[in-house]
């Protein structure tokens, strides 16, 4: 959603600086651009997700509801939260930076802007990553007997 929302607010600021100044125009894509490779970060996650679950069925690993919804709960949320305040932010600095900056130096500081945000997501898609590789190992999580003689997973509170 934060890529969907950084693409259309600055296309908007692109659409409205080719109307204005067209030789610009080129020079005015550089935020939708950077607003699509949020939702790369986002099908990246997705895909590692899916293929630790394949690995995981294909051992056939009996995994209870609640040790499967703990790591997407916990750690499938950063990625997303992170991709769609970057991506409000992209879109918020592409459509009044491209439509403001007709000097070469403000066009500079807007790149700047944009770079932080953008590193915003790759932060939240790095927690994502390296907390289901958390989980996935095993690490600060607990088995012991539900009460139907299955397993049941805790998180240790004295990491």
């Amino acid at each position: 959603m934060g890529a969907t929302y950084g693409t259309a607010k600055s296309g908007v600021g692109m659409a409205s600086m080719g109307v204005m100044r067209p030789e610009l125009v080129m020079k005015s894509i550089v935020p939708v651009v950077m607003a699509g490779v949020l939702g790369i970060y986002g099908f990246d996650h997705s895909c590692d997700h899916r293929s630790s679950v394949m690995e995981s069925t294909q051992r056939q690993v009996l995994l209870s509801i609640y040790s499967m919804a703990m790591p997407i709960s916990l750690f499938r949320s950063p990625c997303g939260l992170a991709g769609l305040f970057a991506g409000m932010a992209i879109g918020i600095v592409g459509d009044a930076g491209v439509s403001e900056c007709t000097a070469t130096k403000a066009l500079c500081g807007m790149i700047l802007i944009l770079i932080f945000a953008e590193a915003l997501s790759l932060y939240g898609l790095i927690v994502a990553v390296e907390g289901e590789n958390f989980t996935a190992k095993g690490i600060g999580m607990e088995s012991t007997a539900g009460p139907e003689g299955g397993q049941a997973v805790a998180l240790r509170t004295h990491l």
